[in-house]
């Protein structure tokens, strides 16, 4: 039905009604009292509306569903409307907060600095992510101008310039950001900051890696090229030196087809490509079989003694043999003849462990947190002597972690080392 029917009809109707009630008390009881009656309904009408009015005044102070009073005439559609309207309105809202609710969320969550700024550079909102990045506080720096919280000449100057279309790379607190504003609506900037240090660390191992591994392949190959060199141009060599020249040819062979075992190793160890496959793993011939290598590397030079007190372990026996090998060879090669070397497995309180203790050179303390990095070495002409190849230490540490473990080392320069491999006792 038309609305403009909706509400004249019902009216005509009333003020029809009206009339025909006054014509009719003027039949029945004369002119004076109909026209009484007729001024009394047009009076409570009149209040009515007034009351009305009142009410929808005193709900649009608090405009809520639940508080819209009901109508009479046409106020019930009035207000009747207003509540679809208002109910309307209280779910686009509830929608809304739960939107921002989510997007909020979403913010802190993200590990990417956001930071809203308006047209002034006043900061208007930041995610947790761009209070760490930036050292800001949302509660105390809201308002504020951010190129007076993040004084950096740098940032200043981007800022300045204008130029957007190109990230900008500053070292603010220890940490290296990627930060980028990007314009949003008409009078706000939003400033996206990612923390690069992570990133930066890794692509330096791996320039280190790709440098160390290439200087290590480097020395063997050049006395192997330099030897055939000499073969070569000089076929009357005798044959002792002859046989010298290939002994030491084979020996730098060696050093590099371990070098290159270990480097995949330790590729194969790092990929995901290559989950940990679990079996029953019997540590005590574990132990016994990495001690009987140890013995043969020792050539009797040392006293080496086990000692196997514990349960065996879930896990990879592959892998777990190439740790603790790696650390009782270790043992071997930086212990001179003589000295002692004990292999251990053992319960702890909670987890359980494979040690190495041994009474050779020891360790200064500020070697000691760099020992499982790759290529690290406390004496590199003992190392090549003692034909390590620089990587048995982070095979140890990323075995150890794929078996949810750690290495802990503990030594003194001059009074030995321990080794100790610690795996959860579940």
């Amino acid at each position: 039905m038309n609305p403009k029917l909706v509400f004249w009809v019902p009216a005509v109707l009333r003020a029809a009604g009206t009339a025909l009630l006054g014509l009719l008390s003027w039949w029945i009881a004369g002119p004076v009292p109909a026209l009484t009656l007729v001024l009394v309904i047009v009076v409570a009408a009149l209040v009515a509306q007034l009351v009305y009015l009142k009410q929808l005044g005193d709900w649009l102070n608090d405009p809520e569903s639940i508080k819209l009073p009901d109508g009479w005439g046409a106020w019930t559609d009035i207000f009747a409307r207003l509540y679809r309207l208002r109910r309307g309105d209280e779910r686009n809202q509830a929608e809304l907060t739960e939107w921002l609710a989510r997007f909020r969320q979403a913010m802190h969550l993200l590990p990417e600095g956001v930071a809203i700024m308006d047209d002034v550079l006043f900061l208007e909102w930041c995610n947790p992510a761009a209070e760490k990045h930036l050292g800001l506080t949302l509660e105390r720096d809201k308002g504020r101008r951010v190129t007076n919280l993040i004084r950096h000449p740098e940032f200043i100057d981007y800022i300045i310039l204008g130029r957007y279309e190109q990230p900008l790379t500053l070292s603010i607190r220890g940490r290296k950001l990627v930060c980028q504003i990007i314009p949003f609506e008409n009078r706000r900037q939003i400033l996206v900051t990612h923390d690069a240090t992570e990133t930066e660390r890794i692509e330096e191992m791996r320039r280190d890696f790709i440098a160390n591994a290439s200087h290590e392949l480097r020395t063997p190959l050049t006395v192997v090229v330099g030897f055939l060199e000499i073969a070569v141009n000089d076929p009357g060599l005798d044959a002792a030196t002859r046989k010298a020249h290939l002994s030491l040819m084979t020996e730098q062979a060696e050093r590099m087809q371990r070098l290159i075992e270990d480097m995949l190793t330790l590729s194969r160890l790092e990929s995901t490509d290559a989950p940990l496959k679990r079996e029953v793993v019997d540590v005590k011939a574990v132990v016994e079989s990495v001690a009987a290598e140890a013995r043969a590397l020792s050539g009797g030079r040392h006293d080496i003694t086990v000692a196997i007190d514990g349960p065996d372990v879930m896990g990879s026996a592959e892998e777990l043999r190439s740790a603790f090998g790696n650390l009782a060879s270790n043992a071997v090669r930086y212990t001179p003849a003589g000295g002692t070397i004990a292999l251990r497995w053992q319960r702890g309180e909670d987890e359980l462990q494979f040690s190495v203790a041994d009474s050779g050179i020891g360790i200064d303390r500020q070697h000691i947190a760099r020992l499982t990095e790759r290529f690290y070495r406390v004496d590199k002409s003992r190392s090549r002597e003692t034909q390590g190849t620089g990587l048995g230490l982070a095979i140890v540490k990323h075995v150890l972690l794929r078996h949810g473990g750690k290495l802990s080392i503990a030594s003194e320069a001059g009074q030995g080392s321990t080794f100790t491999a610690s795996l959860p006792a579940n």
